[in-house]
C-alpha cells in the first residue's frame, strides 16, 4: 500500500472522528468525504495506538486486512478505544490528552528461526502449540529490548514460559509496519 502524507493524516482524521462520533455522537466529516475514495477500499492489516502522556492507553488491530482500509480504521480506533482489555473504556475528559498511532501492516511471512528476525524493523508474531503473540515493529525498539528480551515478551504476552520461543517447534512470522502519528495530543 502506498501512503502519502495526506493519506496519513486522513486516517488519523478517520480514526480520531470515530472515537469521537460514538463519545459525542457527531457523525464524521472526514468519513463522509473520503468514504468512496479507492485507495481506502484497499485491505491490509493494521493497528491503532492510543497514547495519553507517552503510555499506552489502547492498541488493537487487525493482522490481516479482511475489509476495506477505511472500515478497518474506524473499527480498530472504537476496539483501541473503549474494547482494550487492558484499559478502561475512554471517556470524554481524556480525549484531548490522547495522540493516535496507526501501524499499517504488510502481509505476514513465515521465517526459518528467530534469529531471523530484525529489531526495528521487524513485527513479529510467535506461535506455539495453538498459542500466539504479537508485537508491532516499533514496540521492542519503544521499550529498549533487544531480540531475546522482545522474544520472552512476546512469550509471556502469549500465555506461556518466558524461554518458550527457544523451542524448536515455536514458530515466527514477521511483518513490517507504516507507522505515523499524531505528533502530539489534541489539548
Amino acid at each position: 500500500m502506498h501512503m502519502t502524507p495526506e493519506r496519513e493524516r486522513d486516517l488519523l482524521r478517520l480514526a480520531r472522528e470515530r472515537i469521537e462520533e460514538k463519545i459525542f455522537g457527531n457523525p464524521s466529516p472526514a468519513w463522509e468525504r473520503l468514504k468512496g475514495e479507492p485507495w481506502l477500499a484497499e485491505k491490509s492489516g493494521l493497528f491503532v495506538t492510543l497514547k495519553k502522556d507517552g503510555d499506552l492507553r489502547g492498541c488493537i488491530g487487525a493482522i490481516v486486512g479482511e475489509s476495506p482500509l477505511g472500515e478497518t480504521v474506524r473499527d480498530m480506533a472504537i476496539q483501541s478505544a473503549f474494547f482494550d482489555p487492558r484499559f478502561p473504556p475512554v471517556e470524554a475528559d481524556e480525549l484531548p490528552g490522547i495522540a493516535i498511532e496507526i501501524s499499517v501492516l504488510t502481509p505476514l511471512e513465515m521465517v526459518g528461526s528467530w534469529r531471523d528476525i530484525v529489531i526495528g524493523r521487524d513485527g513479529m508474531m510467535l506461535s506455539y502449540r495453538g498459542r500466539q503473540a504479537l508485537f508491532l515493529p516499533q514496540v521492542a525498539p519503544e521499550q529498549g529490548w533487544d531480540l531475546e528480551t522482545t522474544l520472552s515478551h512476546l512469550a509471556r504476552k502469549a500465555g506461556l514460559p518466558a524461554e518458550i520461543w527457544r523451542e524448536p517447534d515455536c514458530r515466527f512470522k514477521t511483518f513490517q509496519a507504516i507507522v505515523f502519528g499524531e505528533k502530539e495530543a489534541h489539548r
